[in-house]
């Protein structure tokens, strides 16, 4: 081999290497303060928007508001989920899925209808055979085989369509 045929080789293996670099993934609402992200939070859910969808069997049952879904342009389905306890508690989150990578965040802790940041938000795998309402909420509503949902509109298509056993 020639050292031109070399170096040519050796800058097409250099090529391919970059090319195969991950594609970082920034969260749109990353770019923003929490100031500017509080104003993009939800209004607080109403019982009347909540669409419930079944996880398993288990203390909670678990809603997800119809009124704060959305599919950012960054791909990620952002939602408020409701969690109630037999005894009435209730938990409330603003989250996202990412189907590309198949993780989660959430974004924000929901208390007296206001809103509070979580503190150390960051994207976490989604474990696929959980019994979690993330996993039932991508495995059955926004990740299916068939591909991710796309927009707004078919996410809140899929979850009217329910998953009851």
């Amino acid at each position: 081999m020639t050292p031109a045929r070399g170096a040519r080789a050796l800058a097409l293996l250099a090529l391919a290497a970059g090319c195969a670099q991950p594609r970082t993934f920034t969260d749109e609402l990353d770019t923003k303060p929490w100031e500017a992200q509080k104003a993009l939070l939800p209004p607080y859910p109403k019982a009347a928007s909540m669409v419930p969808f079944y996880v398993g069997p288990g203390p909670f049952a678990f809603f997800v508001d119809s009124g704060s879904v959305r599919v950012g342009q960054d791909g990620v389905v952002r939602y408020t989920l409701i969690a109630r306890s037999r005894s009435g508690a209730t938990n409330v989150s603003y989250e996202g899925i990412r189907c590309e990578g198949y993780a989660r965040r959430v974004y924000a802790f929901g208390s007296d209808a206001s809103w509070s940041r979580a503190t150390n938000s960051q994207w976490v795998p989604i474990n696929r055979l959980a019994a979690e309402p993330q996993t039932a909420l991508a495995n059955d509503f926004f990740c299916p085989e068939r591909g991710p949902v796309r927009t707004t509109e078919e996410a809140l298509r899929t979850l009217a369509l329910g998953n009851r056993p």
